[in-house]
């Protein structure tokens, strides 16, 4: 659509303290306006200033907003736009400059609520991350350790994820996206569990700018997880922890099947494999085979802004990588129990798989990745038997696909009496294949 010089409409910020905090420039645009458009609760508040005014409830109908303007516009009238705090946080401003252009548009923010929010617990925001829940009922977080985990399509993932990597986190909540239902989600993530290396503590500011403004500073997961609070409100989040290692967790940090300690991807192993699976912050992985879930979990920490999508047969093992996801609080990493290739039709396209375990269908695993990979995608197969080698790579060949194998034998030093000595690991081929662009 083409931008005109003169901007055609004002989105003005207000809060809850509605016209009296308003600046002059924000008044004289509502006093002009011949449409206003805004929340109920907003053009409630604000219509007694604009009486010759037409009111347009902008409530389940945000995709109409634009045509509201156009037909102001047409019909040569103002538009004023009605928004909460800043209009640029997470607020309408970016979709109305998408659709109408920034020429067309005038911005006019009141302080954002979160901003106010920092002011009321006097604490320093500039290093905060802010995240919003602020929209449709996400639902509860899925707290049942017998299912894969939620996805980001959950409305809750970017609070739980911006979590896990900041430690400062400010969200904008809902009526049904509550502090309580974020204190809930965080839990089942990991967070707050009995000998966790980290202390989180949420606050909670209600009714900003009222006379009933109330603020909840410092609670913890397990108390705010418990209470309601009075609405509309915003959430803050710190945290700090010791942390675990973004890469090269110890093998020991694993839960690993008993008696049969080793059932996992070593070290030594697992980080060539993770080296030559080439992560980006934002990829998407399978991990098929997960065992312990050491090369998954490893890679949901690298791919922090991506996801995980993993799959074992194997219940005990897919128990046990479920109880480290949660110890690493790996939100970005769902864990699947079946064998492949059942269920992964269901799975976005990768950008990088790894496969540790086949489960007796290989070859049939292999040409299912070579077609789902997107180009310049990854594919990288560890092997300890000779004859998975030889499937693998006769099977690539089949598909006039390159690859490389890399053969990895380490050692590691063991006490014997007052010396030492170097104790062999069983070497592993490590097979990789890219997939071209067409």
């Amino acid at each position: 659509m083409p931008e005109s010089t003169a901007p055609v409409c004002s989105i003005v910020g207000l809060l809850d303290d509605g016209w009296d905090g308003l600046g002059a420039a924000a008044r004289r645009r509502i006093e002009a306006a011949a449409s206003l458009i805004g929340a109920g609760r907003t053009l409630e508040r604000i219509a007694p200033h604009a009486p010759s005014a037409r009111l347009l409830n902008m409530d389940g109908a945000l995709t109409r907003v634009p045509g509201w303007i156009e037909e102001a516009v047409l019909e040569g009238d103002a538009a004023v736009v009605l928004a909460t705090g800043d209009p640029l946080c997470h607020g309408i401003a970016g979709f109305l400059i998408d659709k109408l252009g920034a020429a067309r548009l005038e911005v006019l923010p009141a302080t954002s609520t979160l901003q106010l929010a920092f002011a009321r617990l006097k604490r320093s925001w500039q290093e905060a991350r802010f995240v919003s829940c602020h929209g449709a009922d996400a639902d509860e977080w899925q707290a049942d350790p017998r299912q894969p985990g939620p996805t980001p399509e959950h409305g809750l993932y970017r609070v739980v994820r911006a979590v896990a990597e900041h430690p400062l986190v400010a969200c904008f909540t809902s009526p049904a996206n509550s502090p309580d239902r974020i204190a809930r989600a965080l839990l089942a993530a990991g967070h707050g569990a009995p000998g966790c290396d980290e202390d989180l503590r949420l606050s909670v500011v209600a009714r900003l700018c009222l006379d009933d403004e109330a603020v909840f500073a410092g609670l913890s997961l397990q108390e705010a997880a418990s209470r309601r609070f009075p609405e509309p409100n915003v959430v803050v989040i710190e945290r700090t922890c010791v942390g675990t290692a973004l890469f090269g967790v110890d093998d020991l940090d694993y839960v690993q099947r008993t008696p049969e300690k080793g059932l996992i991807t070593k070290l030594e192993a697992r980080a060539v494999a993770l080296a030559k699976l080439a992560l980006r912050a934002d990829s998407r992985v399978w991990d098929i085979g997960a065992g312990s879930g050491s090369v998954g979990l490893e890679a949901s920490r690298i791919a922090r802004h991506g996801h995980v999508w993993a799959i074992e047969k194997n219940p005990a093992d897919a128990a046990n990588a479920r109880t480290n996801a949660r110890r690493l609080r790996a939100s970005n990493y769902s864990l699947f129990e079946g064998k492949a290739p059942a269920g992964l039709d269901a799975w976005p396209d990768p950008d990088a798989v790894f496969i540790g375990g086949s489960g007796g269908e290989l070859g049939e695993l292999i040409t299912l990745v070579l077609r789902r990979l997107v180009p310049g995608g990854r594919l990288v197969m560890n092997f300890v038997t000779l004859e998975n080698l030889s499937t693998a790579t006769s099977v690539l060949a089949a598909a006039d696909t390159a690859w490389e194998v890399t053969m990895l034998s380490a050692a590691r030093s063991q006490p014997i009496l007052d010396m030492h000595r170097l104790a062999a690991q069983n070497p592993v081929w490590i097979v990789t294949t890219r997939k071209e662009a067409p």
